[in-house]
């Protein structure tokens, strides 16, 4: 039979080609180089021969068609140290594990069922060739090239037993050892099945094109173990993964997912598959000191065992374990001494289908029923604590001086032998994908082949016509599983999702607490059973693992320099603002109408601000203007009363009047100011303001100026005689009062005031006022009131000492002072005031100034007429004025 050649070399005229594999181990390091001929049987050569390495550690059963196994029977190896003086020891394996030999089994007891079919390979009987890999990578190969042999000896490239027709393997379990193993396999397009291999490497189909497996590709089960972690709200994880692909791999996707998620990793740690003790002290002592609750280990059990170990003589039994596929259901990790590491456990398991009558035949094996099965003495051993006085198994641990002797009479039943149903079942879909594919190439019809030639004979054909009926192959196991294998030789993910508990007996066990499915139609791809978890310590609910406590609503959350962005530190939200979640990454800003509470969590309506008649200050200025209004009323109504007397006659009666109205006319407009402010009273509050006050002002100053022109034309020959009628006072009024009206008019129709809502000022408080539209023309017009004042205080400070008894100047002179002082005090306080205070400065500074000039100009009069009559004479005045 001719093989595809990947490298061949030419010998000196050899006719024919010298064929080798040269192992060279050097501690880690794997080289093989493979050399290709045409032999189908070996033949002496002289000068070359390939050395005898013995081959231990297999199971065989002849057939019309024969299917290869490799299974890490057992999962331990002698550790010897390579001297490179010496050849290195024989390797011994050590310590069987239950599960991969229940798998071992479940590859038999399909095969059995499948020569019992008489509709499936009718009148053609498989066999099959088993051989331990003991987790080891030389092993592997071993094995490969010994099914490849199909002799007692492993020699590369040939064919040297007849009988039976090699179809392909079924394994391995482990990644690395798959890869070695597809691509010694993938030269001859040999079908490789795995059922427990998940790297996502072996779905490329252009490096390994014979590559196929009935457990998902790495890629699903880490984005879900991903989407577990985050599912809980997990944020701060520990990662723990072996040094071989299957751990590498997996870390990377496993982390980017969760990373992109916004978690982040407290460490990583590498199991060294090349040490006896596996790193176990240091990455124990990494797990003692790491706050993180949460760990993820990515490894075989077998290589977990020893950190597990290290972990329970140190009792740390506070960490949650997220297992992948390849020891979440491990026997060997289920042990009474790890339970309290290792309870509480989540993990992704295969999926498990139905194996009927499997139990069955496992509770029926017997060392006396298989006689060729070198493993089943140890595996009765283990399983009873036992030895068999005529085996000698001393690498095995059950060979010691504290166990019982084994009889034969122990029964399988009562020890209740657990199954992972999840690896056994892919173990027995990988031997029914061959079946089914050889079932296609014995029926195939003429000229319909894969090659579009003859069928092949099911006796001896090419491996490349059972790869093409593999790829197709497509059928249901008797639970109605649907197996196909998609264009990567991958099967659809789906994974059981398991929780380590302890059951009722007493024992720890795996339990189904949700699914996987990267499938599904609804795009739920987990379901979970919150109720069915039991967590550590037993507790149902959801232990915590994060690199810093939850911030609290009302703070947000602010990253620590140097550290991931999961350990932060909780700080209050800035004034303002509010969060109203957990873990809130900003705080978010109240619209302007509302304002944070006490606690920072919700936003509060503002209270909007303005002076109004409800409120105690609103009224009571109000209650003031209003009284104070009516006060000069009350003198205007005396000085009517009186008008004929001298003391009203003798300072200018109708300017009196003017003055009185425009008193009133101050106390009222105060009024403008109190209440809601709207468009329309803001624009006339301050121009009421203004008017009024001018036009009193002007009264005051026209009545000063009269004082002084009337005394003064009182010489003869004065030229001021002409001015002392009252049409000089009402032009300067009319004057003055005309000035100020082009002021505010100027004011309205370049800058209005207008409503203004003021959410800046106080936090709490939204102030409503009038904005003066233009800052400058409100000053302008109080300036020119103070401008008014100041002439009017000059003009009667100068006239104070005019001879008549009742001389206003004086009185006025007080007044104007009083006005002045009044309105000087009220720009630092109206500056230093805010919201509604402000305007009630504004009221009581117009009160208080109306207040000094009615209190200075008139009050004396009133006295006088009131309680004084015999002063209001005009022989007093003409005696004051003769003295």
């Amino acid at each position: 039979m001719v093989y595809e050649v990947e490298m061949f070399f030419s010998y000196n005229g050899m006719t024919k080609l010298c064929t080798t594999i040269c192992l060279l181990f050097c501690k880690t390091w794997v080289f093989y180089v493979v050399f290709v001929d045409v032999f189908d049987c070996l033949e002496p050569m002289h000068g070359c021969h390939l050395p005898v390495v013995p081959i231990n550690g297999y199971l065989r059963q002849s057939g019309d068609l024969v299917i290869g196994g490799t299974f890490p029977i057992h999962v331990d190896r002698s550790y010897t140290e390579n001297t490179f003086t010496s050849k290195p020891e024989d390797l011994k394996c050590k310590l069987l594990e239950l599960d991969n030999y229940q798998c071992m089994q479940a590859m038999i007891y399909a095969i059995e069922e499948i020569n019992k079919n008489p509709d499936l390979l009718p009148n053609i009987t498989l066999g099959y060739q088993i051989f331990d890999t003991c987790t080891v990578l030389r092993r592997a190969i071993e094995g490969t090239l010994w099914m490849l042999s199909r002799g007692k000896e492993s020699i590369p490239n040939y064919r040297c037993e007849q009988t039976g027709t090699f179809a392909g393997i079924v394994g391995d379990s482990g990644s690395t050892r798959s890869i070695l193993m597809a691509h010694i396999l993938g030269l001859y397009r040999y079908p490789q099945i795995s059922y427990l291999s998940t790297s996502p490497t072996l779905s490329n189909r252009k490096i390994f094109p014979s590559f196929f497996r009935t457990i998902p590709s790495d890629v699903f089960q880490s984005r879900g173990l991903a989407n577990l972690i985050l599912y809980f709200g997990w944020s701060w994880v520990g990662f723990v993964a072996s040094d071989t692909d299957y751990g590498q791999l997996s870390l990377q996707v496993v982390k980017q997912e969760l990373i992109n998620a916004g978690a982040c990793v407290a460490f990583i740690e590498t199991i060294m598959t090349g040490q006896a003790n596996r790193n176990a002290p240091h990455i124990t002592k990494v797990i003692k000191e790491s706050t993180a609750k949460v760990v993820v280990v990515l490894s075989s059990n077998s290589d977990f065992l020893p950190v597990v170990e290290e972990l329970a003589r140190q009792n740390v039994t506070d960490r949650i374990w997220i297992a992948s596929e390849s020891w979440s259901t491990s026997a060997l990790l289920s042990k009474e001494k790890y339970w309290q590491v290792l309870v509480g456990t989540l993990g992704f398991a295969a999926h498990g289908g139905q194996l009927p009558g499997f139990m069955e035949y496992l509770n029926s094996l017997h060392p006396s029923k298989a006689p060729n099965d070198s493993f089943i003495v140890e595996f009765w051993e283990q399983m009873f604590s036992c030895r068999w006085t005529n085996h000698l198994n001393s690498e095995d641990g059950t060979s010691n001086t504290t166990a019982h002797d084994c009889t034969g009479e122990e029964n399988l039943e009562k020890p209740m032998l657990k199954v992972d149903f999840g690896i056994t079942f892919n173990v027995y879909t990988a031997v029914y994908a061959f079946a089914w594919a050889l079932h296609s190439l014995l029926h195939c019809q003429p000229r319909k082949g894969p090659f579009q030639s003859e069928c092949a004979n099911i006796s001896s054909f090419d491996p490349q016509e059972l790869l093409h009926y593999i790829k197709r192959t497509r059928f249901q196991t008797k639970d109605k599983t649907n197996i196909f294998f998609d264009g990567n030789g991958d099967p659809p993910a789906l994974y059981d999702i398991v929780n380590w508990q302890i059951s009722s007996t007493g024992s720890l066990e795996q339990v189904i607490v949700g699914l996987y499915d990267s499938s599904s139609m609804d795009g739920n791809t987990m379901s979970l059973d919150h109720a069915g978890i039991v967590w550590v310590n037993n507790t149902t609910m959801v232990p915590p693992s994060k690199c810093s406590s939850s911030c609290s609503p009302g703070f947000m959350k602010v990253t620590i320099p140097g550290k991931p962005v999961c350990c932060f530190q909780c700080v209050p939200c800035p004034q303002g603002q509010i969060s109203n979640e957990t873990d809130a990454v900003t705080c978010h800003p109240c619209p302007w109408d509302m304002w944070p509470n006490l606690q920072q969590v919700a936003c509060l309506p503002r209270t909007i601000e303005f002076l109004s008649y409800s409120e105690v200050l609103g009224s009571n200025l109000a209650t003031i203007a209003i009284f104070s209004s009516v006060v000069p009323l009350g003198i205007l109504g005396v000085f009517i009363h009186y008008r004929t007397t001298p003391i009203v006659r003798a300072n200018n009666w109708s300017l009196s009047c003017f003055l009185l109205i425009s008193l009133c006319l101050c106390f009222l407009c105060s009024l403008a100011f109190i209440g809601y402010p709207q468009l329309d009273k803001c624009l006339l509050r301050q121009v009421t303001f203004g008017l009024a006050f001018s036009l009193c002002i002007s009264c005051v100053l026209a009545k000063t100026i009269t004082v002084i022109i009337a005394f003064k034309a009182t010489k003869p020959g004065s030229q001021l005689r002409k001015f002392t009628g009252v049409s000089v006072s009402y032009t300067l009024i009319v004057l003055c009062l005309l000035i100020q009206v082009s002021i505010c008019v100027t004011w309205l129709t370049s800058s209005p005031p207008f409503p203004e809502f003021d959410s800046n000022t106080q936090s709490k408080v939204i102030i409503l006022s009038c904005n003066e539209g233009s800052p400058t023309a409100f000053w302008f017009m109080l300036g020119y009131l103070g401008l008014l004042a100041t002439i009017s205080f000059i003009f009667a400070f100068l006239a104070r000492r005019l001879p008549d008894s009742f001389n206003e100047a004086k009185c006025i002179t007080f007044s104007m002072l009083a006005f002045l002082s009044v309105w000087i005090s009220y720009i630092p306080a109206s500056l230093s005031s805010r919201g509604k205070y402000i305007v009630a400065t504004e009221i009581f500074a117009m009160l208080s100034s109306s207040w000094a000039l009615v209190v200075c100009i008139f009050l004396p009069k009133c006295f006088i007429i009131l309680f004084r009559p015999d002063m209001n004479s005009k022989g007093l005045l003409m005696k004051k004025n003769s003295g």
